[in-house]
């Protein structure tokens, strides 16, 4: 098929606007044409979505409008954009893209819901019939048993004969008999009605939902591209447009093998439809981009630096008045995104794989084309589709501050040694089968070393007991203070695999030169600048790190002795 005209190929609605005061209106051949158009991909960002449309008209020689109509109200004019193949010779004018209202349409979701409402309320109301016939057969017992029992007016004749006793009997059961069925009959209407209640309310809950604010009247977008062709023929259109109303999130599952020392890393993206059109089998594809923040970096604000001045007396409502403020949007930059991993080896016997989806990066994002089609109805609920699934070699370690919490943490570091980026998300972590815990993961590029929490871990017992605390006086003249501190930290192995702990214990900092902190156990020469110098590192705000190797089984204990000195009539905060 032949390419139209680049000025076809893709134009936007704001230079629409210049064409269309060119060239004028001018008159179509015939009334304008609406042509019939299906979705057909969507590409999902952080705070929109953008459509694909498309649709085939057989146009004729000269001039011809073709409308494309029940698009989205809230569809963005400036991000509308139309191509076309298929006929060689024509030009495009003009799109113009307007609101127009109509009256509820037939959705036929809408309708399937109003028809189980109705279908429930007509089952309530045969309920509540038959409810009241049961009150009237009980009510007529009633008066029948009331008219046995009652005794005859005095001048009744005297002839009249008293029941028996046999008939008292057969009265008795009689009553028995009715008033106990009606009674069941009676609990169970009721029961079904309370049932039926719960439902109906659910379902005009849901018809609530979807027919949004409830308005009799709605409004929708129709677009009309004019173009002008040499010779008839068919043209196929392609629309594109941008919509609020969608997202998506990332989220994982991160699964740690202990046995094999690997991480199953499973991401998803949590995709949300609320644009005004349902997605039914589209291609979709998540992006990364964050077209709201702008192309630009902010422009810098000038530091000013002035004599402080007295507030003016604040104006009153004439004076405001006669004021106004414009305020221009500032653009900001757009920011990148990060991380992923590698496809993972067939167990035995096979699990169930997920459906990948294949990753296209760029100058400033990246995009994840989902292989399945998707359909997602435009009510706000949220689907989740699979990204990647990988297994990842982890390096593992156990974190512990026994002074805030005598529990040891698993921790898992692992390398992205695949060409996904992953963003920042929620992670839902495993141990092998086992929930444990629910982390944040911050946003990692392909190539870069990454960390994920896993979880205390009972089988690394902690213990932490103050051994000795005392105070005594120092000096002869000038009487001081000192305060000394003995703790005694245990760690015990319990776990049938050597494990690596990470232990920190604080030391108090001074931020006077009159009080003095001295550690005494371990010895200053024990301890390291950096890592892997020694067992035993210093790092930011007072605090030592120790990297301890458990066998299993092992215990191994740690004392810590440090000591406050001040002036005695300093007062002091900190001190426990």
């Amino acid at each position: 098929m032949t390419s139209l005209p680049a000025s076809l190929r893709a134009t936007s609605l704001l230079a629409v606007v210049t064409t269309t005061m060119l060239l004028g209106r001018g008159t179509a051949h015939g009334a304008p044409l609406v042509v019939p158009s299906q979705l057909k991909a969507v590409t999902v960002y952080g705070d929109r979505a953008v459509l694909t449309r498309s649709a085939r008209a057989d146009i004729p020689a000269g001039t011809s409008e073709l409308v494309l109509a029940a698009l989205p109200a809230a569809l963005m004019d400036e991000s509308l954009q139309v191509s076309g193949r298929g006929l060689a010779g024509v030009t495009l004018l003009d799109v113009n893209a307007r609101v127009t209202f109509v009256e509820t349409t037939p959705d036929p979701r809408l309708r399937t819901l109003e028809d189980d409402l109705a279908t429930l309320r007509r089952e309530d109301t045969a309920l509540a019939a038959r409810l009241a016939q049961v009150d009237q057969q009980r009510a007529l017992l009633q008066k029948i048993e009331t008219a046995m029992t009652a005794p005859p007016p005095r001048d009744a004749v005297s002839t009249v004969s008293r029941p028996s006793f046999e008939e008292w009997q057969k009265l008795l059961a009689f009553q028995a008999d009715n008033l106990g069925r009606l009674a069941a009959e009676q609990q169970g209407l009721q029961r079904q009605r309370s049932e039926l209640a719960a439902r109906i309310a659910a379902a005009e809950a849901q018809l609530n939902e979807v027919r949004g604010r409830g308005t009799a009247r709605r409004s929708q977008k129709t677009v009309t591209i004019r173009v002008a062709a040499e010779r008839a023929g068919t043209l196929d259109l392609t629309a594109t447009y941008a919509v609020p109303g969608a997202s998506w999130a990332p989220a994982y599952d991160a699964r740690l093998r202990s046995e094999a020392r690997s991480i199953d890393l499973t991401y998803y993206g949590v995709i949300r439809n609320a644009t005004g059109e349902d997605w039914s089998n589209l291609a979709l594809t998540l992006s990364t981009a964050r077209p709201a923040l702008g192309g630009g970096a902010p422009e810098l604000a000038p530091w000013i630096v002035d004599i402080a001045r007295p507030l003016p007396a604040p104006m009153d409502a004439v004076q405001l008045s006669e004021f106004r403020v414009e305020a221009k949007p500032r653009s900001r930059a757009a920011t990148k995104s990060a991380l992923a991993g590698a496809p993972e080896a067939a167990a035995a016997p096979p699990p169930l794989e997920l459906a990948q989806a294949s990753v296209e990066a760029g100058a400033t994002s990246a995009t994840f084309r989902v292989e399945t089609p998707v359909t997602l109805p435009s009510d706000g609920s949220t689907q989740k589709v699979a990204i990647l699934a990988t297994r990842l070699p982890a390096t593992l370690r156990y974190e512990t501050t026994p002074k805030a919490m005598e529990a040891a943490f698993l921790n898992a570091s692992a390398l992205n040694g695949s060409e996904y980026p992953l963003l920042a998300g929620t992670v839902n972590a495993f141990l092998d089968d086992t929930f444990v815990a629910s982390s944040h993961l911050k946003a990692v590029m392909p190539g870069e070393r990454f960390d994920l929490a896993l979880g205390a871990d009972e089988a690394i017992a902690v213990k932490r007991r103050v051994v000795n605390r005392f105070t005594e006086d120092t000096g002869l003249t000038n009487r001081g203070r000192r305060i000394t501190y003995e703790f005694l930290i245990t760690l015990t192995n319990n776990k049938k695999s050597p494990e690596r702990i990470l232990l920190r214990e604080g030391v108090p900092v001074s931020r006077d030169e009159k009080i003095v902190v001295k550690l005494l156990t371990p010895a200053e020469r024990d301890i390291g600048a950096a890592e892997g110098q020694k067992e035993i590192t210093r790092e930011p705000e007072g605090r030592l790190a120790w990297r301890i190797d458990l066998k299993p089984g092992e215990k191994r204990e740690i004392p810590v002795k440090l000591s406050v000195e001040h002036p005695g009539d300093l007062a002091v905060t900190g001190v426990e």
